[in-house]
């Protein structure tokens, strides 16, 4: 007999919630074009700018982590109490333009005020995109929305290294482009606003299209009333869980801190010590980042949403130990292999091993914070580890690479001897942190 209790109601199909989660995917593909091109031109700029290894790493890593990292939080509050597409579209347009003007920069302090603006507009992406996703899918599909979401940086940066060897290769035999109205530039300036201006159109795409979802999950104080996003409640939920949040957050910045110091320097290291040129370097890492870098993204997406179906609630933090662990013996022979085949097999499995820690934490960060102060949490994970992995991590490389082995051909030595720290560093933090992370799960009733 049947009856309506029989019925099976349609499954939701999500078909918008996951348009939100490609267009957003579209304006992060743009900001890890304009942020990752700046490596592949490494030689070009250092000679036409006659800067040292260390100032590059500053215009690579500290001009862009400094003001991503510190106007994360202010733009974060905003995220979390008006509207994220709009704040995400203003942004992607400020960055975009800072990139182009990069490519009007003459000196080391004119790219380095361009490189700040390239961060000031990066940092209202990704909180106020975690935030509305965690809005949009449930908890048991939040892991695979944010990795789809994730494997833009490494699409953005295959694309980026592809397009600057094609342009490099085509540009090769020119000296110097007339551009009107703005004169004689070199090519390399002339790649900035390539990769830079189209990113304008994304905005536009996002202003006109993606609307700001009702927030769920909100939390109350003893009264019932709901909690108001600001700063100080916010600082007060990171203390009531900071044995978790210390974990979380240096784990997961010492895993950033492996990823972006490869993806800073490994073409400096392919160029140095197998003599490739820019073009063929932009090719092959293109190729490695959009093979290696998005299955990575992909498989810990999935691996977070396996083991929380199968009853683990410290996914999040387990799936970043399991990638940790995975890490630690291609990273450190990738660079002590003279067979380039084998080195770039070994640096393919270092990249997909390291990017497993990217939409585990965004998810860490996403599922255990009250919904008004889920981008305010992920803009303050953001700023500690953009500091240590593109502040610390990338310049850091440059000074062992100067100071103690004093040979620019030695930068595969350094990259290989910052990641075996590191990588340890996240393993002994995470593996610690998973059960804090279920200690706060418990204590948040979640």
């Amino acid at each position: 007999m049947n009856n309506q209790s029989d019925v099976k109601s349609p499954q939701k199909t999500y078909m918008y919630e996951w348009y939100v989660v490609s267009v957003c995917m579209l304006a992060y593909i743009f900001s890890f074009i304009d942020r990752q091109i700046l490596a592949l031109m490494i030689e070009p700029i250092k000679r036409d700018m006659q800067l040292t290894d260390v100032q590059f790493s500053l215009l690579h890593g500290l001009a862009f982590s400094l003001f991503y990292a510190f106007m994360g939080m202010p733009i974060a509050i905003l995220a979390d109490k008006f509207s994220r597409p709009r704040i995400i579209a203003i942004g992607i347009a400020f960055w975009s333009l800072a990139t182009a003007a990069c490519g009007l920069s003459k000196n080391f302090t004119q790219m380095f005020l361009a490189r700040l603006g390239v961060g000031i507009g990066e940092a209202a992406l990704s909180p106020a995109t975690y935030s509305m996703l965690s809005d949009l899918f449930p908890r048991n599909k939040i892991g695979r929305a944010l990795a789809v979401y994730s494997i833009g940086s490494f699409i953005g940066g295959g694309i980026a290294f592809l397009i600057g060897g094609y342009v490099i290769d085509l540009l090769k035999n020119l000296d110097t482009i007339t551009l009107p109205l703005i004169g004689q530039m070199y090519p390399w300036q002339v790649t900035f606003f390539i990769v830079g201006l189209p990113g304008v159109l994304v905005a536009l795409l996002i202003i006109l299209t993606v609307k700001n979802p009702p927030r769920g999950n909100l939390k109350v104080d003893a009264e019932g009333n709901v909690i108001k996003p600001s700063l100080k409640n916010t600082v007060a939920f990171l203390k009531q869980h900071r044995q978790t949040f210390f974990c979380m957050y240096g784990g997961y910045s010492f895993a950033a801190l492996s990823l972006f110091s490869m993806m800073s320097w490994a073409p400096a290291f392919l160029m140095r010590k197998y003599g490739l040129s820019p073009a063929e370097t932009g090719y092959i890492l293109g190729g490695v980042v959009l093979v290696a870098n998005t299955g990575g993204v992909l498989f810990g997406g999935w691996l977070v949403d396996w083991l929380a179906q199968r009853g683990y609630s410290d996914a999040p933090i387990r799936a970043g130990v399991i990638g940790a662990s995975a890490l630690l013996i291609p990273v450190a022979a990738f660079s002590q292999v003279e067979s380039l085949p084998v080195c770039l097999t070994l640096l393919a499995m270092a990249m997909f091993f390291s990017s497993i820690a990217m939409p585990a934490a965004n998810a860490a960060t996403q599922i255990l914070p009250p919904n008004q102060m889920r981008a305010q949490v992920s803009a303050v994970f953001l700023m500690i580890s953009n500091l240590i992995a593109l502040g610390i991590g990338t310049t850091l490389v440059a000074l062992i690479t100067d100071k103690v082995f004093k040979n620019p051909a030695a930068v595969g030595d350094s990259i290989s001897l910052v990641n075996v720290v590191a990588c340890l560093l996240t393993l002994v933090l995470l593996s610690f942190g998973c059960s804090q992370y279920r200690n706060s799960l418990e204590r948040e009733g979640k």
